[in-house]
């Protein structure tokens, strides 16, 4: 009996934290998104269009001082990808954050499509962050988070079902 226990409790204590489903919520502005405690990565429909938002609940102080960055995902979901590669990182370039209970940023058209193929294709993590350019070459990432992928083609899915 005490076996069985310890097993359970050893395989929850060993579930990384990003193990969580996307969540769904219907309504009048269907959204996915997942939620992982200091950062939110989501898809909505607003007004029959798509949108897809960034939001960062304490931001860096680069972040947080910044008018405009770019964004980055990466939905590899290898242990060793990063933002900051070019390999499988796709970039929206230079949108103006909000700053309000955090930083954001809310892309919407086709760039928000093009990243809810990419986040409903990723099999088991995406990687979003703020990016910028290093004036000597390479890119400076602030804010990366890690999102887990299970659940994110479905949801997603039917957020894209509403928005037409």
């Amino acid at each position: 009996m005490l076996r069985p226990f310890s097993i359970a409790l050893c395989l929850l204590l060993a579930t990384p934290s990003f193990a969580a489903d996307w969540k769904y919520e219907g309504g009048n502005v269907p959204i996915a998104y997942f939620d992982n405690g200091d950062a939110q990565f989501q898809f909505a429909c607003r007004g029959g269009d798509l949108a897809m938002a960034y939001w960062v609940r304490k931001p860096s102080k680069e972040v947080a001082g910044a008018a405009t960055l770019s964004l980055a995902i990466n939905a590899s979901g290898t242990a060793s990808g990063s933002l900051a590669a070019t390999g499988g990182t796709i970039f929206a370039q230079d949108f103006p954050l909000i700053h309000s209970d955090g930083s954001s940023i809310l892309v919407r058209g086709p760039v928000a499509r093009q990243w809810a193929a990419i986040a409903q294709g990723a099999a088991d993590l995406i990687r979003v962050g703020f990016v910028r350019h290093k004036a000597q070459g390479g890119l400076e990432v602030f804010d990366g988070h890690e999102f887990g992928a299970r659940g994110s083609n479905a949801a997603i899915g039917k957020v894209l079902r509403q928005c037409g």
